[in-house]
C-alpha cells in the first residue's frame, strides 16, 4: 500500500427524487487497500459504488478515480477499462446456462483480453478459487459461495487495477464467506490490487485495511479498525446470572448496550477498564448469584451501536405483554428421523432434534444443507419421505391445518404487503387467521406496543426503516398468539441497532411468554443468542448442543484461537498452512489462527523473521461453524461416511 489515491470523493451526494441516498460524503481510498463500506441496507453503499464504477450519475460534489473526474458518462469511459464491478446479488453478473469456463471465456472476450493472456490468467484464477475441477458445471447449478467466487474470477479476468464488490458475501454461508475473504486477501497481496468492498455484516469489518461506517447516507466514522475501536473506549462484559430477566433489568439501568446471549448477558461498559467494569457490574448484581464474569475487548459492532446511540438513533421499544401461551412446558417441536428425497437426491436424511417450549433454537448450515426443506416438512408445506414430527402438539402428517393455526412463520422473502399501511397489514393477517373484531383490535394494540410502532399506524410498510419493517413482520406472525414461531433469516439487511432491538423482543417472547422459536440465520453472531443449536450438513444434523458446548468441543479438538498482528499479514497465510497450521484466516492487518501449538507457531514465525504479536481471543460461533463444516467437507472429498 502507498499514498497514491485511487478513489477520492469530496462532498459527494446522490438523490432519488426527494430522497437523499448519500449526503456530503468525503472518502479517499489508497492504492493497495482493501477498503470497506460498512452499513445496513439503505446506508448509501451501492449508490456510491455504482457512481465510482461510472454506471450511476450523481448530483452533488466531486468524484475522482485514478485522479480523473467521473462526473459524466464520457469521463467515466476513460477509467472503466481499469476497473471491475461485481454487483450485489448471487451471480448477478453471470449467465446461468453457461458453464464456469464459458462464463470466464465470455468475460475475457468482452474485455478484449488477448487469448494467451486470458488462458493463463483463467487457469491461475480457477486454481486459486478451487473452481478448476468444476469448470464444465453450469453456473445455475453452483452453490451461492461458488457463484460468488466465479463472479470474482470474471471481475478479475482483465487484470483491473481497482475492483468494486457490492456486498459479495450477502446470503453466502460462513464457510464460503471466509473462503472468499481469504482468496481476496491473497489476490490483493500478490497483485497489488485496490478493492472497494461493501458489507452489511459487522463481523466482517475487522477484515478491512480501512473503512467507512455509513448510516443513512452519511459517514459516522472512518479509519483503520483499531482507530474506530478507539472512538468508543470501553470493555465487553459477559456474565451468567440467575434470574436472567432480573439481572438484565438491573444492568440495563447503567449499561444501555445490554442484551441476552442465550443463558448469558453481554454488555458494553463504555468508558470503563476491566477493573472498573467488574466493580460496576458486581455492584448492580449485588445479591444475585453470578456463575461467571468475563471481560473482553469490544467488537466494532459495539462501537457502531454506541455511535448511533450518541446521535439519538436508538429506538426504544416497549416490553411485550404476556401472550398467554397455552402450554409453557414440554416439547414444542420434535423431529424424528425426518427424510425427504427428490428422486435419487436426498435433501434431508434421518434428521432428529427437539425444541422445548420457551426455547430459542438455531438451525444452522451452509446453503443447500437442508434447513429450509426440514422447516417445510415440519410446517406441513412439504410431505416427508420418511420420519415423523410433532409441532405445537400436533402430528405434522395428520394435522397440517391445525399446525398452521398454532405457528407463526416469518419468511425472509415475503412477510408483508408493502403497499398497505402498518395497521392494514396487521388487520389483514388477523383476518387470515380468523380473528374476530374485538380480538383483532386487541392484538393490533399489542403489536404496536411490542414493535414500537405507535405513530406509524398509517405509514406504508414500504416507507418504514428495515428494522421497523422486520418488527412489523414479526408482529404479523404473532397476531394469532402462536405457541411456536419459525423465523427464516429474520434480520437480513437490518442495522445493528435494529437487530439488537429485534433480538430483545425474541428473548422476552421466549422467557416471559414461553414462545418456542426455530431460527435460521447467516449471522454467526446471532447464533450466540440461541439456547440450543443444530448444525446441518448434506441433509443431516451433525452437531446438536448449546453454543458453549460446541465451542468447548472445538477448543478440545483444534486448540485456542489466536490473533496475530503482523505487517502484510495476508501474505503469511500460505506459508503458515505449509507449516501445518491449517486453520488460518486473514482479518485485515491481522490473522486468526486456531491451534493447539502456540509455542510452535511463535517459533515458526521467528524462523520466518516475523515479529510475533500473538494474543489469545475467545472462540466465536463462526470459528465453530467453519471448523466443523471444513472437517465434514474434507471427509466427504475423501469418500468417508
Amino acid at each position: 500500500m502507498n499514498d497514491e489515491i485511487v478513489i477520492r470523493a469530496t462532498d459527494f451526494g446522490k438523490r432519488y427524487a426527494r430522497h437523499a441516498a448519500v449526503c456530503g460524503l468525503d472518502l479517499a481510498v489508497r492504492k493497495g487497500e482493501l477498503y470497506g463500506l460498512i452499513g445496513p441496507d439503505g446506508a448509501g453503499k451501492s449508490s456510491l459504488m455504482k457512481a465510482v464504477a461510472g454506471v450511476l450519475a450523481f448530483e452533488e460534489g466531486r468524484l475522482e478515480v485514478f485522479g480523473l473526474p467521473v462526473g459524466s458518462e464520457r469521463e467515466a469511459e476513460r477509467v472503466k477499462g481499469r476497473l471491475g464491478l461485481m454487483p450485489q446479488g448471487l451471480g448477478q453478473n453471470l449467465y446461468g446456462d453457461l458453464s464456469i469456463e464459458e462464463n470466464v471465456d465470455f468475460f475475457a472476450r468482452l474485455r478484449q483480453v488477448p487469448a494467451a493472456e486470458a488462458a493463463a490468467r483463467k487457469e491461475r484464477l480457477l486454481a486459486i478459487t478451487r473452481l478448476a475441477a468444476f469448470r464444465a458445471r453450469p453456473m445455475k447449478q453452483l452453490s451461492g459461495g461458488m457463484k460468488q467466487k466465479l463472479g470474482l474470477v470474471c471481475t478479475l479476468i482483465h487484470a483491473p487495477d481497482l475492483i468494486i464488490l457490492d456486498e459479495p458475501t450477502t446470503g453466502v454461508d460462513p464457510v464460503s464467506r471466509r473462503d472468499f475473504w481469504a482468496i481476496l486477501a491473497e489476490l490483493i497481496a500478490d497483485q497489488g490490487l485496490t478493492a472497494l468492498v461493501s458489507t452489511a455484516y459487522m463481523d466482517e469489518a475487522s477484515r478491512f485495511t480501512r473503512m467507512s461506517l455509513l448510516h443513512e447516507g452519511r459517514v459516522l466514522a472512518e479509519g483503520a479498525p483499531q482507530d474506530i475501536l478507539a472512538l468508543a473506549p470501553g470493555v465487553l462484559v459477559q456474565c451468567r446470572v440467575e434470574p436472567q430477566l432480573e439481572a438484565i433489568s438491573r444492568l440495563a439501568a447503567d449499561f444501555p448496550q445490554c442484551e441476552a446471549m442465550g443463558p448469558d448477558i453481554r454488555l458494553f461498559a463504555a468508558g470503563l477498564d476491566e477493573a472498573g467494569a467488574r466493580a460496576a457490574v458486581a455492584q448492580r448484581l449485588a445479591g444475585l448469584p453470578c456463575q461467571r464474569l468475563d471481560v473482553m475487548e469490544p467488537e466494532l459492532e459495539d462501537v457502531f451501536v454506541a455511535m448511533l446511540s450518541r446521535q439519538g438513533a436508538a429506538a426504544a421499544t416497549a416490553q411485550p405483554v404476556s401472550a398467554a401461551v397455552a402450554n409453557a412446558e414440554g416439547l414444542a417441536i420434535e423431529a424424528r428421523g425426518l427424510s425427504k428425497c427428490f428422486g435419487e437426491f436426498i435433501a434431508v436424511g434421518d434428521v432428529s432434534f427437539q425444541v422445548r417450549q420457551g426455547e430459542i433454537f438455531g438451525l444452522l448450515g451452509a446453503n443447500g444443507a437442508g434447513k429450509t426443506t426440514a422447516i417445510k416438512m415440519l410446517t406441513g408445506i412439504l410431505p416427508p419421505t420418511r420420519g415423523e414430527g410433532r409441532v405445537a402438539g400436533a402430528d405434522m402428517k395428520q394435522a397440517g391445518a391445525l399446525i398452521k393455526s398454532r405457528i407463526g412463520y416469518m419468511s425472509q422473502a415475503f412477510s408483508l404487503y408493502l403497499d398497505l399501511t402498518v395497521a392494514e397489514n396487521i388487520r389483514l393477517y388477523a383476518g387470515i387467521y380468523g380473528l374476530d373484531r374485538r380480538r383483532r383490535d386487541s392484538r393490533l394494540g399489542w403489536i404496536l406496543d411490542m414493535a414500537g410502532l405507535h405513530g406509524h399506524e398509517n405509514d406504508l410498510a414500504s416507507s418504514l426503516p428495515m428494522g421497523l419493517r422486520q418488527r412489523l413482520a414479526l408482529g404479523c406472525a404473532l397476531v394469532h398468539e402462536p405457541r411456536v414461531l419459525f423465523l427464516d433469516e429474520p434480520t437480513s439487511g437490518v442495522d445493528p441497532l435494529g437487530r439488537r432491538a429485534f433480538w430483545d423482543i425474541l428473548f422476552r417472547l421466549s422467557r416471559v411468554d414461553g414462545v418456542a422459536m426455530l431460527v435460521t440465520t447467516h449471522y454467526m453472531s446471532e447464533a450466540e443468542h440461541c439456547d440450543h443449536l443444530a448444525l446441518m450438513f448434506a441433509g443431516k444434523v451433525v452437531a446438536d448442543a448449546s453454543p458453549e458446548a460446541m465451542k468447548q468441543e472445538v477448543i478440545a479438538e483444534a486448540g485456542q484461537l489466536y490473533r496475530l498482528q503482523a505487517d502484510n499479514a495476508a501474505a503469511l497465510v500460505r506459508p503458515l498452512q505449509e507449516h501445518g497450521f491449517a486453520n488460518v484466516s486473514p482479518y485485515g492487518a491481522a490473522l486468526h489462527v486456531l491451534t493447539r501449538e502456540p509455542e510452535r507457531l511463535r517459533k515458526t514465525l521467528a524462523g520466518m523473521g516475523v515479529p510475533a504479536d500473538l494474543r489469545e481471543r475467545p472462540i466465536a460461533m463462526e470459528d465453530v461453524f467453519v471448523h466443523r463444516v471444513s472437517q465434514l467437507e474434507a471427509a466427504s472429498r475423501k469418500g468417508q461416511p
